[in-house]
């Protein structure tokens, strides 16, 4: 993390910061932040002097996130006392900034957050940061184009599960709905199911437009990595050979807290995974497991679809989930309201829900 002497958000009685206000709790629907009707219809026109460039955010040494805010959305970067506010130091500094995290990763705008980081270093006063116990997260992304998601890729969860070590990477997909945020909540829908289970898995956010790339390159075109959880309906999934159904209810895709760019994860599949369930360890293993790997997961998507930049792809959870337990379904202790869930990889921070 990095130092910067500036300024912390105005108090709530003052107004004085447009963005230094953090969501509290009467503005979140299902857990997830919402924009008010005062938010702007969309993200600032990018000033010629700041080009589009989709290479930048995976070059940077700061984990960023995505805020909740009164106004919708904003970027945040993580230094040593707090959380720079993207939006409110730019508003002050009188520079243009990407709105939220799906306006700097979709349209390229990490030469503008650049200048406003260093634009911050350099007129602390100006710079609005925000103390750790104040903060409030937004989901990492809102609004990608696709949410893809793997399945049975690694050996030992194919094992518990009783399924044989596929041959290609089984893809199927979420839908924005699911998309959720660290410290939310996931409301369980229980007229529909109530086998319900965790899956901690490593989550690539993609920088750069990649179709029918090489192992080779495919890394290149990763902005950075995140924590997830693809939360599952078991009854729901295995009531056909399709998962959507199981995989997508509101809520089931949380992801978060923080984007670790590129640079600081040299190699995705050499980080610990853990789950933990009040406080129980229920996964511990380690990415290097993965039947295929982030490269050739990367390629593989790549050659079906073309991958557009803020898309996200989850890359399957290990042994450990309560679906792999060895003794009859209806003798498994299943998810239930009031339980809670972290998941963590190894430098890319802890998410939490709760289920209600």
């Amino acid at each position: 993390m990095h130092s910067l002497e500036a300024r912390t958000p105005p108090s709530k009685a003052s107004g004085a910061s447009r963005r230094a206000l953090l969501v509290g709790g009467a503005a979140l629907v299902g857990g997830l932040p919402i924009r008010m009707a005062s938010a702007a219809p969309g993200p600032p026109t990018i000033q010629a002097q700041h080009p589009r460039n989709y290479g930048v955010v995976g070059t940077t040494p700061y984990r960023l996130c995505n805020l909740g805010l009164r106004e919708g959305y904003g970027v945040g970067v993580e230094l040593d006392r707090g959380v720079l506010d993207v939006t409110a130091t730019a508003d002050a500094l009188g520079l243009q900034a990407p709105s939220d995290m799906d306006d700097l990763l979709q349209n390229g705008r990490g030469a503008e957050l650049l200048a406003v980081i260093k634009a911050a270093m350099a007129q602390t006063s100006a710079a609005t940061v925000v103390p750790p116990d104040e903060l409030s997260f937004a989901p990492l992304v809102t609004r990608p184009e696709k949410i893809l998601c793997i399945g049975f890729n690694y050996r030992k969860h194919a094992e518990e599960t009783g399924t044989p070590v596929p041959k290609a990477p089984p893809i199927f997909a979420k839908f924005r709905n699911a998309l959720n945020r660290h410290e939310g909540e996931i409301k369980l829908p229980t007229d529909v199911d109530t086998q319900f289970d965790y899956e901690t898995e490593l989550v690539i956010v993609f920088g750069r437009e990649c179709h029918n790339v090489t192992e080779a390159d495919a890394l290149e075109h990763v902005a950075g990595y995140a924590t997830g959880n693809d939360f599952s309906a078991r009854t729901l999934q295995m009531a056909t050979s399709q998962f959507t159904a199981g995989k997508t209810a509101d809520g089931f895709a949380p992801i978060g807290p923080w984007l670790a760019p590129r640079r600081r994860v040299p190699d995705p599949n050499a980080l610990r995974l853990t789950t933990r369930v009040n406080g129980q360890i229920r996964q511990d293993w380690t990415t290097s497991d993965m039947i295929f790997n982030c490269r050739q997961l990367i390629a593989y998507v790549s050659r079906i679809m073309t991958v557009k930049p803020g898309d996200v792809l989850f890359t399957g959870t290990p042994q450990g989930v309560i679906l792999g337990e060895n003794i009859p379904a209806q003798q498994r202790r299943w998810l239930r309201a009031g339980d809670e869930v972290i998941s963590e990889l190894q430098g890319l921070g802890a998410l939490k829900v709760t289920l209600v």
